[in-house]
Parts: C-alpha cells; sequence; structure tokens
C-alpha cells in the first residue's frame, strides 16, 4: 500500500464560491404607537392635570429632546411622579378600529410598533392590543417615583430599526403621523400618514395619508 504523504499537497483547483439565491423578501409593517393606536398619553395626562403645555407632541414640536425635556420640567415643577401618569394610562383604551385592524393585519404579515413612547407607560396599551412587538424607550425613575430623566433605546430608531429590516431582506411597509415618524417612512419600501395633521401633510407629500383603518389596511395589502 503507498504510504500517506504527511504534507499536504496544495488543491489544483480553486474551490467555487458557495452561494444561494436569496428569497423573496417578505414585507413587515411598522407602526407608530400614540396616534396611530392608541390616544396621545401626553395629551390624556395634560387634560387630566388640566395643564395645557404637556398637549404638546411630536406633531408640535421635531426635536424630541428639547420635548421631553420641557415635559420633564413641568412635572418637577408641578410635583407629578410617574404612578400620576400611570393611573391616567390605565384609563386609555385603543382607538376606535385600532384593535380589529391590528389583528387583521398580523393575520397576514409580520407587524412591529417603534414608538418613542417608553416601557413604563407602553404595558397597559399593548395587553388590550394583544401584546404586540413594540420597541419603545425607558425612563429614569428616582425611588420615589420622580422622572429623572429619559434614555433612548437608540438615536432615531425608528429609520434605524426600518434599515435593519431591509438588510435582513424583508419589505417593509411603515405607517404613521408624526415628525418624528417621517424618517422611519422615508427609509420604508412604502410609507404612509395615518391621522397625521394637515401642516404635517403639506410638509412631507410624498406620504399617501389616511384617516380610516380600512383604507389603510387595504392600501397596504396593495402594495404587499
Amino acid at each position: 500500500m503507498r504510504a500517506l504523504n504527511s504534507r499536504h499537497e496544495p488543491l489544483t483547483t480553486p474551490l467555487r464560491p458557495f452561494s444561494l439565491p436569496l428569497m423573496k423578501p417578505q414585507t413587515i409593517v411598522t407602526l407608530d404607537l400614540e396616534g396611530v393606536l392608541v390616544p396621545e398619553i401626553w395629551i390624556a395626562f395634560a387634560e387630566k392635570t388640566g395643564i395645557a403645555e404637556l398637549r404638546r407632541t411630536t406633531r408640535d414640536e421635531p426635536d424630541y429632546d428639547k420635548l421631553m425635556q420641557g415635559r420633564l420640567k413641568i412635572l418637577d415643577d408641578h410635583g407629578l411622579k410617574l404612578p400620576d401618569i400611570q393611573q391616567v394610562i390605565g384609563t386609555l383604551s385603543p382607538l376606535e378600529g385600532a384593535k380589529a385592524f391590528l389583528d387583521e393585519l398580523r393575520s397576514i404579515t409580520q407587524v412591529i410598533i417603534l414608538s418613542d413612547t417608553f416601557a413604563e407607560f407602553a404595558q397597559p396599551l399593548m395587553r388590550q392590543l394583544a401584546w404586540p412587538t413594540i420597541f419603545c424607550h425607558q425612563l429614569e425613575v428616582a425611588a420615589d417615583g420622580r422622572i429623572v430623566n429619559y434614555k433612548l433605546r437608540q438615536p432615531n430608531q425608528k429609520q434605524k430599526a426600518v434599515a435593519a429590516f431591509k438588510a435582513l431582506n424583508y419589505r417593509v411597509l411603515a405607517a404613521g403621523d408624526s415628525f418624528n415618524d417621517t424618517t422611519m417612512l422615508g427609509e420604508a419600501d412604502v410609507g404612509f400618514f395615518f391621522h397625521a395633521p394637515e401642516s404635517i401633510q403639506a410638509q412631507f407629500p410624498q406620504f399617501q395619508p389616511f384617516d380610516d383603518y380600512a383604507e389603510l389596511l387595504a392600501a397596504m395589502k396593495a402594495v404587499m
């Protein structure tokens, strides 16, 4: 028998690169939360407390840090704490038709909620919506319940999440209502406004606007 050479001889023919064809992109839908599926939390809290300044939302102020720092100062000035806000959130329900819309959408595709709300606010509302997946931020809360700061998941998380889904070979449809949704809508393959004020629609005419869940669902199905 011929002895094996202890030294491996180099291959004379290079290996061909191994690759597989990519699957057809699946669709995923990203939705804003407040104003799209549930009421605006800060507006509800403003109505409960009678503090008009807390009615400002991302529909009014595109600079999110400026908006949040203003909110935290108002809470401090009035001695209001996280349990006060959570008590109001506990009285809120999804917008009329939102649960049925979300249920039908989730029956045909994956849905992720991308929100600039906070985990400490979202839980009661997610329960009422049958626990959809939500990416949001976090509050820094003192032992006495005072909200001392907020922590972003990452800056511009909505746009970056959509970009990541696209990198994973997803076709992304998105819907939102405010300034802070426009980068998400722009990054998506197709972006829609839902319940957006006319002033914001006028600044971003590239996003088709809707105010009816059935019409939005039909538009999404048409481009899936």
